[in-house]
Parts: structure tokens; sequence; C-alpha cells
């Protein structure tokens, strides 16, 4: 933005200058109009989305108002058809009729019904339970006579006739809005005086409810915001609930002209007529006269639902609206709009003082154009300097050549790397400075540069001084003002520590593959001596069986015997390091196999005089292994212990729970210890201190693998007499326990 800004500057100054002055001013005037534009449009908006979402929630209440009500209307419903089914009801047993009807207005006189009343068809009496509590039986009269007549219709068999909200007089003289409830009783049930239905019209059953009290008991409660009320009317637009008590009973449409004449109540009629007592449901707003003693011209939210009564041809259907004033969202609306005005005038204000700012520094700019090349000279000085110091500090051998290979320059760290001054570099051919063969191959290549005109690497061995090093050397063409080459650049990096690296990874890869060449040779040996061996101890066997315990053949066959199993066993041993043998896996006891060992060389320690010190933990965590292999492990460590007890000694045998999630085995000597030279090696195949003839060098490598093989780990901790008085060297094993409840291993 700068550089541009100067390159105009350069350009027009000073002829434009004023130009680009009126731009900035212009600039500033239709950015502040636009911000004001789309702050109004984000107001209109906000208020907009606030007003939706208020009326949404209120409309929410609604529905949940009207589901109150139809349910309380069914629940009316399932009573006045339990009570139909009553065999009492149906036969109009005189004695029995009082009790039955008395028990259901008991249950249901608290949701606004007035009485309850039987019409039979027989006597055409009416039998009557009413809010007072007092009985009564009357002759029909003409109102009693039209449900009578509806009700013995076999069409309307089954079927509540909901009647109309009307006006009616109570006992107290007040008048109550009345809706009846009306269900024909056929006679269909059983009971001991009458055995067998005879399926005929018996009557009308007629639940008088007062609509007002009823609708009261769930509306009263309701408040949307802080001053919200509900109102409920019928489908003839009568209100049946509404906080003003007055309105009750009236004709919404006149009720509210009575109270404030001088307001138009146009457009909640409209709602009224057009949506509410036709079964919509909706948002809206309306004007009206007051609210919670408030006067005036209020603008109110409403949200409306229909309350369904029937589904029956005789449909009702009632409408709740809630209501609010728009003022209970202006206080959320009018932050709102202070925030954003706030924001809006912010964002001017960073125009003008930006445009300002801008103004200043084209002039400020037009000023310094002269300082400004001075300082791009001091800066370009910089720059040389600080590349010419990356070079000289690099840890890279940087020169320069010419055709011929003479050396143009060299950095700092070449000339420490040659042992050589500046002077006594420059000017020299590069193939005298990293000498024969190398110097003559990197000259070859810095022609091939010039002549191909290509960058390339190389990497060859130098021989500088007494003293041989890698160099890896990349070759760049440096070119002129023309295009042509006039040097090669070369960086050489010395890698003589990479190379010795991969000298020593071979090394490594040629061991690995001499000792797994001596591996299969071992496996092979052992498969040799295998056979016959077998014959041998066979034929021994069969020997021992013909002779007599007592006789010198008997002990001969025996010592034949028993250095032929040694002789098997350094085969097996053999057969372990060249291949893996088969994994027989089972839950095991480490305590039961160590016992088993011990069993095994009790006799040996106690002929080389060797104490054992054996603290075994009870009840251990078991382990799945294979019993002979750990057999082998202990074996190899035991015997390696009498080994170097040869004096005599103690053997300490421990086994624990760690945490209950690893069993750990201890197996400690007295024994000389094991030396520092050695102690890295002890694990390695055929790696043994023995005399030629004890040892093969297996052991240890075997139960190393044997151990890993097991999820374990063998570690060990020794002391020689150079170390301390107290000699010994102790192998410590630990296998992941097992999960009793599972089964499997804690890996």
């Amino acid at each position: 933005m700068k550089s541009i800004l100067i390159s105009l500057i350069e350009k027009y100054h000073p002829f434009n200058i004023r130009y680009f002055k009126l731009l900035v001013v212009l600039g500033i005037t239709l950015l502040s109009g636009i911000v004001l534009i789309l702050g109004w449009m984000s107001f209109i908006n906000v208020r907009e989305v606030v007003t939706e979402d208020f009326n949404q929630q209120q409309l929410a209440i609604a529905k949940h108002v009207a589901s109150q009500i139809e349910n309380r209307i069914a629940a009316l419903k399932r009573e006045l058809v339990l009570l139909s089914l009553s065999p009492t009801i149906q036969y109009a047993e005189a004695r029995y009729l009082k009790y039955r009807i008395n028990i259901t207005f008991s249950s249901i006189k608290e949701d606004g019904v007035m009485e309850i009343r039987y019409i039979d068809h027989k006597t055409h009496a009416s039998y009557t339970m009413a809010s007072d509590g007092k009985w009564r039986i009357h002759h029909l009269n003409d109102e009693d006579k039209q449900y009578l007549n509806w009700a013995k219709k076999e069409h309307n068999k089954n079927n509540i006739y909901l009647s109309s909200v009307s006006t009616a007089v109570g006992n107290s003289t007040s008048e109550r809005l009345v809706m009846k409830m009306c269900l024909p009783v056929w006679q269909t049930s059983v009971s001991e005086m009458h055995p067998s239905p005879t399926n005929q019209f018996s009557g009308v059953l007629i639940f008088v409810i007062n609509s007002s009290e009823l609708v009261k008991q769930i509306a009263k409660d309701v408040h949307s915001g802080k001053t919200g009320y509900a109102w409920v009317i019928d489908e003839n637009g009568t209100f049946l609930y509404h906080y003003e008590k007055t309105f009750i009973g009236k004709n919404a449409f006149q009720a509210r002209m009575e109270k404030q004449p001088s307001i138009s109540y146009e457009r909640i009629n409209e709602i009224q007529r057009n949506q509410m007592i036709k079964g919509e449901e909706g948002t809206s707003w309306y004007i009206s006269g007051w609210h919670k003693g408030m006067e005036g011209e209020i603008k109110k939210l409403i949200a409306f639902t229909p309350i369904r009564l029937s589904n029956s041809e005789h449909l009702r259907i009632w409408s709740v609206a809630v209501v609010a004033p728009v003022s209970e969202i202006e206080g959320a609306i009018h932050s709102i709009h202070v925030r954003q005005l706030f924001l809006q005038g912010l964002i001017i204000f960073i125009i003008i003082v930006s445009g300002l700012i801008i103004n200043f520094m084209i002039l400020g700019w037009s000023n310094m154009l002269e300082q400004e090349v001075a300082k791009k000279t001091i800066e370009l000085t910089k720059s040389e300097q600080r590349y010419k110091s990356l070079i000289e500090n690099a840890e890279d051998i940087i020169f320069t050549t010419n055709y011929e290979g003479n050396i143009l320059s060299i950095n700092s760290y070449g000339c420490r790397f040659f042992n050589k001054s500046e002077g006594e570099i420059i000017g020299h051919n590069i193939a005298e400075l990293f000498s024969w063969p190398s110097g003559e191959v990197l000259l070859l290549m810095i022609q091939n540069v010039f002549d191909t005109k290509e960058s390339t690497q190389v990497t060859q061995l130098a021989v500088i001084g007494k003293n041989q090093y890698w160099f890896n050397t990349k070759l760049r063409r440096l070119w002129d003002e023309t295009g042509n080459i006039y040097a090669v650049l070369g960086i050489s990096r010395d890698i003589t520590a990479i190379k010795e690296k991969e000298k020593e990874e071979q090394r490594l890869q040629l061991e690995t593959e001499k000792l797994s060449s001596m591996g299969t040779l071992a496996a092979g040996v052992a498969h040799e001596i295998n056979n016959p061996l077998a014959i041998i101890l066979g034929f021994t066997d069969l020997l021992i069986e013909r002779v007599s315990p007592d006789s010198q053949e008997y002990t001969m066959l025996k010592t034949i015997e028993k250095q032929g199993l040694i002789a098997k066993r350094v085969v097996e041993n053999l057969l372990s390091f060249g291949r893996y043998t088969e994994y027989k896996a089972e839950l095991v006891d480490v305590n039961a196999i160590v016992e088993t060992v011990l069993s095994i060389v009790k006799n040996t320690l106690f002929l080389n005089k060797i104490k054992l010190n054996k603290r075994l933990q009870p009840d251990l965590p078991k382990i799945m292994a294979d019993v002979g292999e750990l057999e082998q492990v202990f074996v190899n460590i035991i015997n390696n212990a009498i080994y170097a007890m040869k004096g005599g000694g103690t053997l300490t045998v421990v086994t624990s729970a760690l945490d209950s999630k690893q069993v750990e085995i201890r197996l400690s000597d007295t024994g000389h210890g094991i030396k520092k030279e050695h102690r890295s090696k002890i694990f390695d195949p055929l790696f043994t201190t023995k005399k030629v003839g004890e040892g093969t060098g297996l052991g240890l490598s075997v139960s190393y693998g044997i151990v890993t093989k097991h999820g374990g780990t063998i570690t060990f901790q020794t002391k020689t007499e150079e170390e301390s008085a107290e000699t010994g060297t102790t192998f410590i094993i630990t296998f992941p326990a097992n999960n009793k409840e599972t089964g499997i291993n804690d890996r």
C-alpha cells in the first residue's frame, strides 16, 4: 500500500495532489452513508427477529394452554362414558342411582362440572346431582326433551354431544357460562339383577359444565414476559376467560368498544373473525385500549391457537390467545439499538480518522521521497553486510571460482577449515585446495556448470593433511547483467560424520546377518546331533531295563544316560537359539513352577553347599505362560547362580505381586558378581564367561527370548568385590498378571 502511494505521488506530484485529497473526502462520505444504511437495515431486522421470537414463545405457551384444556375436556368425556357403562345407570336402578352418580360427581366437580343429570327414557324422569350436594328428581323440561330425542336416535349411539356455551343463572343468582356434554345410554351391561343385556335405549346422561371455571383453572396462571396474560373465546367470540373479569361472558367484539370506544379495534376483530373463530393458529399484533391498569393506545403482540373440543359432526372450536405489550421487548431492542448506534459511530469515526490520516500521509510522503531514497540506500548497504555476515558465519565452505577453477572468494569458515588465510587461498586453483583426486573431479564439475549452464552437486572424498573428509558440494551458476555466467558458487558441507554413521550401520547389518546365519547353522547342527543322540538314549534305556540295579553295568549305563541327557539339553538350547519352538500358553501358578524347579535342583544345591532362602507370596495372581519354557528360564538362571557360588553361598528366591498388575520373581545369589565389561553382553547369544566345555552361552539369551515372548521383562542387579563387600547378582523377572474374571493378560 505504502509503495503504491509513493509511486503514484512520484508520477503525479504535485499537480494532482489535490485530486487525491478530494477522492479521500468522497470515499469517506460514501463509506459513512453505507454504514448508516446498513445499520438501519440491521436494526429493522433485529427488531423483527426479536419480535418474532417473542411471539413464538407466546405461541408455545398458547399451545400448552390449549393442550391442557383439551385434555381436561377429554378426561370429562372419559368419565361420562365410564358412568354410562354402569348397570345402575343403564337400568335406572333407583336404589343405587344417587350413590353411583355422586361417586362420579365427587371426582369431577373440581373440573368445573356443576351437575350431573340422567334422563330416564321409560319414566321421563330427570335425576340430578348438583354442586350444592342435593339430589333432585323432577319432570322433563323442554331442554331435557330435546336432549332425549337426540339421544334415542340410532345413529347418535356412542356419540358425545357438546352444546355451545350459554349463560345460565346459578343458585346464587350469578350468571355462569354453561356447556352441556351429553351421551346416549343403552342397556349393554350385565349385572346380577340383569344377567342378559337387552341392547335397548335407556336414556341420556348429561354433564353440565361451568366453561368459564374450567378454562380459568388453566389460563389464570399464564404469564408472558412481565405483564402478558391469556384469554379464551368460544366459537361465537364470547370471552370464556379474560384478565378483565368484566369481559367474561361478553362478546369480544363488543366488550372492547364498550370499554374504550375511541380506539379502532379493526385489526384484532379481523384476527378473531377470520382466524381464531375459524380454528387457525398464528401470531400477529393489534392495538388495545388498556393493559393491566394502563390506559390509551397500546400495541400488543398476540399468539393464538385453537382448542378442539370434539372431532364429531358437532365440532366445537374455542381459541386461546396469549398477549403482551410490545414494551415487553422494547427494552431488549433498545439496548441492541444503542449498541448498534455506538458501533456505527465508532466505525464512522474510524473512517473519518483514517481519511484524515491518509491525507496527512499523502502530504508527508510527498515531502519524504528524497529521504526514502536515502533510507533505501542505507538499508541496501545493511542488507549486503547482513548477507556477507551470514556467509562468513555459515558452517559450510562457501567459495566462488572462474572457469579455470581459480578461487575468487571464500568465507571465513573455509579459511579456518583449511587452516589458511584468505590471501593464501584466493587466486589458487580449487584442485590444489582439495587435493587429488577430489580436486580434479571438482574442477571438471565446475567447468561442466559453465558449459551446460545447469547447477549440480557432487559427493567426494578429500585428503586434507593427514585426515580424510567427505564433502557434499553444491555448484550454482552466477549470472551477470548480460545473462552470462561469470562465476560458479560452491557450497561444500562436511558430511564425514554422516558417512561414518552409514558405515557403522552397514557393519551392524553385516553382524546381524552373521548372527542369523550362525543361528541357522546352530539349528542344522542340532538336528544332525539330535537323531543319533535319540538312538543312543533309546538303546541305553533298553539296556538299563535288562541289567540289575546293583551291577557295575547298570552304573555305567546310568552314566551314559546322564551324559546323553546333558548333550540333549545342549541340543535343545541350540534349537531354541536357531528357531522358535511351539508355544503352549495356559493359566499357571508361578509359585508352583518355582517349587517344581527348586525340587529338581535341591540336591545340586546341597552338594554345592548352597543354602536356599525361599519367600513365596501366597495367593499370587496367575499368569498366561508355557510351563516348560518358564521352567527352562528358572533352571538357566539358577544354574548360573550355582556356578557363581562354587565355594558355597545362599540362593534367595522371592515372588511378589506388583499392584495386582504384574508378578515379580527375584533370583539372587551371593556369588562373585558380573564384571562391568561383561554386563552389556550377558544376553547376547553365544556369550559366556565360563570355561570351555562348561557353558554354551545360550542360557541367558534363550531365557531373555522366552521372557520377552511372554510379554515380560528381565533385568539384573550385580556387585563385584571391587564395588561392594557384599557381592552377588539378582535377576529380576516380571510377567503381566492374568485377570481371573476375563482370563486376559494385563499387558
